[in-house]
């Protein structure tokens, strides 16, 4: 709660990261959370508190990180110093294009599950928009944002998608 209150007042990022073990992940388990190495920065973006005490947040993602070392502070927040990791930007080569159109549909049948201008064209965007939606299992996900780059993440995603019929119009 003192770290949302602080983010919210300073407009601050916090940090996000897949719970390897810890209290979180298995009943009974006393230590404090172990999270993955690579994670994203998030924001707040809406926020609405029901009753005291009891925060609820939208956030949204922003830029990766690789966890350099951490502490755990007093309530179990876990405090951390990060390497923030570049993307390159790339396009869409046709072999994976199937992740382009399986995109584009999604985004025609629920386009406010994504935040405008929607990038269809941007290997980035698409292949973390992707790994965003899709039901996939957390290890996986974490897999995917792991990746170096996006045709990486592409050509991953490509492999598990069907081919896609042509985008509507």
């Amino acid at each position: 709660m003192e770290m949302a209150k602080a983010c919210l007042r300073d407009g601050s990022p916090f940090g996000v990261c897949l719970i390897r073990e810890g209290r979180e992940v298995m009943e009974g388990n006393d230590g404090p959370a172990v999270p993955a190495l690579v994670g994203c920065t998030a924001r707040i973006g809406e926020w609405e508190m029901p009753q005291l005490g009891l925060l609820q947040v939208v956030a949204l993602g922003e830029r990766r990180f690789r966890i350099r070392d951490h502490a755990v502070h007093a309530g179990g927040l876990l405090r951390a110093s990060v390497e923030l990791l570049e993307d390159v930007e790339s396009g869409i080569p046709e072999p994976f294009g199937n992740c382009r159109r399986i995109l584009a549909r999604i985004v025609g049948d629920h386009p406010d599950l994504f935040t405008r201008p929607y990038q269809l064209d941007s290997g980035l965007w698409v292949s973390a928009r992707l790994a965003e939606v899709l039901p996939l299992p957390p290890e996986l996900k974490q897999e995917l944002l792991e990746m170096g780059g996006a045709q990486e993440r592409l050509a991953r995603l490509s492999a598990l998608l069907p081919a896609a019929p042509s985008a509507p119009s």
